[in-house]
């Protein structure tokens, strides 16, 4: 038992399950010490394995009920609780388990487990104000009683109810608080690590504040480095990949979708659809439109159906579904998403006149939400309504504003849909800064690997006259540095390896990696060690090259924004 539970202690996963997996086949699996199936789950929960994560917190709950320990067994089941919801979306079994917990005392729940049950049923309520005011009794208990775990638990769940509440500036501070305390070392169990990060990446993802999650990010590296990824729950990586989706990193997207969907498979269908989603939202701006339906259909998620639609031409359509999404109880950067996109499919159907409500609307929600996702959807909408009634200068100065907002907010592929609409609004009188616009857009496209995109850039720019790569370039745009960084890219060290290497921060070697791959003018790591191999054998040194838009001297003094 010593050995699981000190290597529990240290973060070495592997070796506490192979450690506790020994003493319960040394007996009687059926009668094996609670304490060996609770560290077995908690062991099996880090390695991502959820469903036998949460049976052996079910046998260690009887396990501890029998040897007559009530506070054991009310902890499994609370964790069995835990597992039941928001790893299977099962919240007929979460409620049952939270009634065995408090089952096993029969004069009442203790203080210490008091704050703890009122955040869990805070957690099971559908009711805004009485989940806040169990969070609330929760909080002040924890600070009384010094339980950090349960404020800073409590601190970042309240934060999340508020966020979707609409308060989302205290929201996101009471998260940012909460998530501070957790990695700074504050709370004794990791797990509150793993549920602040999901609380934040969940409510990033909601109001669209990808620079906070970066943010964030770039901090859990250390305890990623140490203790494996905090992303625990299939929920928390579908929120993610989302997030690595709306930055451009597609590759990374991937990767966390994929693990996220095994995760899911071992869950529940909830959290399923809920990465299903993601990854079909990712192969739609890819272009891969036959592919995202196929994943849609298991969703039934109406806005993707209706940015399908959209892509297929079927803006008639599309509006019927939008306009059933237009219910209560949306974040503000959910509403603001489907506004945006009905007046794009309204303008299809009827005109300008007929995308007028939509567009009110929107403009009103982006008032409360200034320099936020909502307000660059909004003045991406006044552009193409303005742009459909010949109002070409207002149209620009929209979708000029529009852009700087999403270059603060770093995303890129709105940025790059921002960047062609207004070089077709450009075309007809100003071909010079259309031709410039739409070569931003197609290196934007080209870099993320959007193909449907890309190919809509490079036909406006056949309609101009103008070509539609710009020069090839080569290694030797490269710093001493990242020629340095490519040479470790080319023999496939990570990012961390990298930064390992050359003594320098994980966050610098990023910084490095993306800074080589945007100065070549390639997609993938792969395409950089290609080109790396080519220049030394001489064969070329050339690579297709995506110019950053941002760096274009004509729209530093018009004062235009680029991406």
């Amino acid at each position: 038992m010593a050995v699981g539970t000190a290597a529990l202690e240290a973060g070495r996963w592997a070796e506490a399950r192979a450690a506790f997996e020994s003493l319960l086949a040394a007996g009687d699996p059926r009668a094996g010490p609670p304490e060996a199936w609770d560290g077995l789950a908690e062991a099996l929960w880090w390695l991502g394995e959820p469903r036998a994560s949460v049976e052996c917190r079910e046998r260690a709950y009887v396990a501890f009920r029998r040897a007559g320990d009530p506070s054991g067994a009310a902890s499994a089941a609370m964790e069995a609780c835990v597992g039941h919801l928001v790893q299977f979306g099962n919240g007929a079994a979460a409620s049952g388990w939270l009634g065995r917990a408090r089952s096993v005392f029969t004069d009442g729940v203790p203080p210490e487990h008091e704050g703890w049950f009122g955040l869990i049923e805070a957690y099971l309520s559908a009711d805004d104000d009485l989940a806040c005011a169990l969070i609330r009794r929760a909080l002040d208990q924890g600070r009384r009683t010094g339980d950090v775990d349960l404020e800073l638990s409590a601190l970042s769940d309240l934060g999340g109810r508020w966020v979707h509440a609409g308060r989302v500036t205290e929201g996101l501070g009471l998260i940012d608080q909460a998530l501070a305390g957790a990695l700074g070392g504050e709370c004794r169990r990791l797990q509150t690590v793993v549920w602040a990060a999901c609380t934040m990446l969940e409510a990033c993802e909601e109001t669209g504040d990808v620079r906070r999650a970066a943010e964030w990010l770039a901090v859990v590296d250390d305890f990623s480095a140490r203790y494996g990824c905090p992303f625990l729950y299939a929920t928390c990586r579908a929120h993610h990949g989302g997030l690595l989706v709306a930055t451009g990193r597609w590759s990374d997207a991937e990767q966390e979708l994929a693990a996220a969907l095994r995760m899911a498979g071992g869950a529940g269908p909830v959290p399923r659809v809920l990465v299903l989603s993601r990854l079909a939202g990712l192969r739609l701006r890819q272009g891969r439109l036959e592919e995202a339906a196929a994943l849609a259909g298991d969703c039934d998620d109406a806005l993707l159906d209706a940015e399908l639609l959209l892509a297929r031409a079927e803006p008639a359509a599309a509006v019927v579904r939008l306009q059933a999404c237009l219910g209560a109880g949306a974040s503000a950067a959910g509403e603001s998403a489907v506004l945006a996109r009905l007046v794009e499919a309204q303008l299809a159907v009827a005109g300008p006149d007929a995308a007028a409500p939509a567009l009110e609307r929107l403009t009103r929600l982006a008032a409360r939400h200034q320099g936020g996702l909502a307000a660059a959807r909004a003045d991406t909408a006044s552009g193409h309504v303005a742009a459909a009634r010949g109002a070409r200068d207002q149209a620009v100065g929209c979708f000029t504003a529009a852009l700087r907002l999403l270059r603060q907010l770093e995303l890129p592929f709105e940025a790059g849909c921002v960047l062609l609409a207004r070089a077709r609004v450009e075309a007809p009188a100003v071909g010079p800064l259309a031709v410039e616009d739409a070569r931003a857009a197609l290196a934007v496209f080209d870099r993320l690997g959007a193909r449907s995109m890309a190919d809509a850039a490079a036909a406006l720019l056949r309609s101009l006259g103008a070509r539609t790569r710009p020069a090839a370039r080569t290694v030797d745009v490269l710093t001493a540095r990242e020629r340095e960084v490519l040479d470790l890219v080319a023999t496939g060290l990570s990012n961390p390896e990298i930064a390992a290497r050359l003594f320098i921060s994980r966050k610098t070697a990023a910084h490095h990696v993306s800074s080589v791959l945007a100065k070549l003018g390639v997609r993938s790591r792969a395409e950089a060690a290609a080109l790396h191999t080519r220049a030394l054998a001489g064969v070329g040194r050339a690579a297709p090259a995506a110019r950053d838009p941002r760096a274009s001297s004509s729209s530093r003094v018009s004062g235009r924004e680029t991406t």
